[in-house]
């Protein structure tokens, strides 16, 4: 449209053939130019990856603060498919996804031993929290040790909302039970299948108690009643790993784009991202470079 305008001028204006001709030449060479220009800008590529990841880091909003810095640096777009991480490990074991940011670190380490995966990272930690109803009916907020809450919570058969869904919070639910030596759970236990955000807004509306990850129910603490009962325990501590599809095993998946968005969560950039995010004015992740074991 610009070039039609400016010939339409130069016509107007009774101008020499000869000179309208090599204007014409210009613009022509000129348009090409501004057009090379803003091919040279777009993204240098189309590519995507496949990210599995668990529910926690989709529901508290960190992914939709960060990938869109990895995306603009590398010009390589993220899809995320949230799920629990049961599920996303077998994703990944399928070779059908390329990258996972999960939360069962025993599973986890026990997969990269086995070779479904590769170049794993501690990338960041919270913790793990038990929320219930303000009235505290089981009487767990003077209690320090999460294994004697659960007890009193299906002694008393009062109401446990468990996720159900073989994710990673699940996984730990279990490992708890099983510490506290409870395998009968009476009425009150109700398994839902849901992610963290479901399974919250349940025990929400049945006033329960559920276990949670902390970034979860700080990004929904609005919407809900319930609160923190009981916090601190050791046994309570939430490691997110990430790691590749082992390319070794699924040679069509992308490994090198999935490479880049590991090095950029564990580059100082990405840990600092981690620091930075806040809901509510808390602190939701912390960085996992700062672990030993």
């Amino acid at each position: 449209m610009f070039v039609e305008k400016l010939l339409k001028i130069f016509w107007n204006q009774k101008i020499p053939p000869l000179f309208t001709y090599c204007l014409l030449v210009l613009i022509i060479i000129f348009s090409t130019m501004v057009g090379c220009e803003q091919v040279a800008s777009a993204p240098a590529s189309n590519e995507f990856i496949l990210l599995a990841t668990t529910t926690s880091t989709y529901d508290s909003g960190l992914l939709d603060y960060m990938l869109p810095a990895f995306e603009e640096k590398y010009g390589i777009e993220v899809r995320v498919l949230p799920k629990g991480t049961g599920q996303a490990l077998e994703l990944g074991k399928g070779g059908d996804v390329d990258v996972l940011l999960v939360h069962d670190r025993s599973s986890e380490l026990k997969m990269v031993e086995e070779g479904f995966f590769v170049d794993r990272y501690d990338v960041m930690f919270n913790d793990f929290i038990i929320v219930g109803p303000t009235k505290d009916p089981a009487g767990i907020k003077e209690i320090d040790e999460v294994k004697e809450a659960l007890k009193a919570i299906i002694q008393g058969n009062h109401t446990f909302i468990s996720r159900g869904d073989n994710s990673g919070t699940h996984s730990m639910e279990l490992s708890l039970w099983e510490a506290a030596g409870i395998s009968n759970f009476g009425e009150g236990y109700k398994s839902v299948g849901q992610g963290m955000g479901d399974t919250l807004r349940i025990t929400d509306e049945q006033e329960g108690y559920t276990l949670t990850d902390r970034a979860t129910y700080i990004a929904l603490k609005e919407t809900l009643e319930v609160d923190i009962l009981l916090e601190g325990d050791q046994t309570l501590f939430n490691q997110y790993g990430i790691m590749a599809v082992n390319p070794k095993k699924h040679s069509h998946n992308k490994y090198e784009s999935a490479l880049k968005l590991i090095e950029f969560f564990m580059s100082e950039e990405g840990q600092q991202m981690i620091t930075d995010y806040k809901l509510q004015g808390e602190v939701l992740f912390f960085p996992g470079m700062c672990l030993k074991y």
